[in-house]
C-alpha cells in the first residue's frame, strides 16, 4: 500500500493506492498557515473493512507533527477516530 500527498495552496488530498487502483482517498482544506481541516474520507467499497481509512488519517497525523501543524477533523470518520485514539490527540485543534 502506497500512500500519496498532492498539496496546494488551498487545499491537498491523501491517496492510498494498491496495485495501482486507488484504494481510499482523504481531502483536506487549509486554515491558516498552520492548521488543516479533514473534510472527506473515503474508501473505495472493494477495500472497505481493512483500514485504509485508518491509515489515510495517520498519514495525515503524522504530517502534521512532522510540520507542526494541527488539524481539525470535521468529517465524521476523523473526528470518531480523533475522539477514541487518544495517542492523536496531540495534533487535534
Amino acid at each position: 500500500m502506497e500512500i500519496t500527498q498532492e498539496n496546494s495552496t488551498k487545499n491537498g488530498l491523501l491517496k492510498a493506492i494498491k496495485n495501482n487502483v486507488i484504494a481510499g482517498e482523504m481531502t483536506y482544506v487549509w486554515a491558516g498557515e498552520n492548521k488543516f481541516i479533514i473534510d472527506h474520507t473515503e474508501v473505495s467499497p472493494k477495500f472497505e473493512g481493512k483500514g485504509i481509512g485508518k491509515k489515510l488519517i495517520m498519514a495525515a497525523v503524522e504530517y502534521a507533527r512532522a510540520n507542526n501543524f494541527k488539524i481539525l477533523p470535521l468529517c465524521p470518520f476523523a473526528k470518531a477516530l480523533f475522539e477514541r485514539t487518544k495517542e492523536i490527540q496531540d495534533v487535534m485543534f
